[in-house]
């Protein structure tokens, strides 16, 4: 039986299939920061910038300040990339789009390593006893 969204990645080629399927996992992160995780159809619609910034809110809570890493494992090295794998997915008819989205959308969002490891603060979970340190400036 055939997997729609493993054929979409081995067509295109450029990038790992853990990459097509972080970004559907991405989808309800993505949903629920822009507010819009109860409604249905085209409200539902994420444009590229908020589905980048779940992405990005995913990649950090799964892998902290090494998300960079994992998303350049996978053939991803810009937010441009992500836009690349978005339009693969509507050409196979995976996703849907708006005539408002394009790829430049995700063009030069963020940088990986600013975002996940220059600013990285470990959180520890609370239920855990732990309590966040004291600012030392």
């Amino acid at each position: 039986m055939s997997d729609p969204l493993r054929d979409a990645c081995t067509a295109d080629g450029r990038y790992s299939f853990d990459a097509y399927r972080f970004l559907f996992e991405s989808l309800e992160t993505a949903l629920t920061l822009a507010g819009r995780e109860a409604e249905s159809g085209a409200s539902r619609h994420v444009s590229g910038p908020e589905l980048l910034e779940g992405m990005r809110a995913l990649a950090e809570r799964m892998f902290g300040p090494l998300a960079a890493e994992v998303w350049r494992s996978w053939g991803v090295y810009a937010t441009i990339d992500w836009g690349r794998i978005v339009f693969v997915l509507v050409d196979a008819k995976l996703l849907n789009r708006q005539e408002s989205d394009t790829l430049d959308q995700f063009k030069d969002v963020f940088d990986f390593a600013e975002a996940f490891e220059l600013h990285y603060e470990p959180q520890l979970p609370t239920e855990l006893g732990a309590n966040p340190l004291p600012d030392e400036g």
